[in-house]
């Protein structure tokens, strides 16, 4: 069973979630949503087997875990 954390993601991190029952990876985009984030998704492996036509993804916060924190 996936696992989120709370911490909340900054524009270029690494996030981690699940979409139909996949794990899929993808880097925050800068955005102004307050309860979600936008998160690209075009180099993710498991991208062809969703049935998902776009390249990016909304994400909310209590769904996802960071994996790699952008260096300031």
């Amino acid at each position: 069973m996936f696992k989120a954390d709370t911490k909340k993601a900054n524009p270029g991190d690494i996030i981690e979630f699940e979409k139909e029952n996949y794990i899929l990876q993808g880097q925050v985009l800068p955005s102004n949503c307050k309860r979600s984030i936008i998160v690209d998704i075009s180099s993710s492996n498991n991208l062809r087997k969703i049935s998902h036509g776009f390249s990016n993804t909304v994400v909310a916060h209590e769904n996802y875990r960071i994996i790699q924190k952008v260096k300031k």
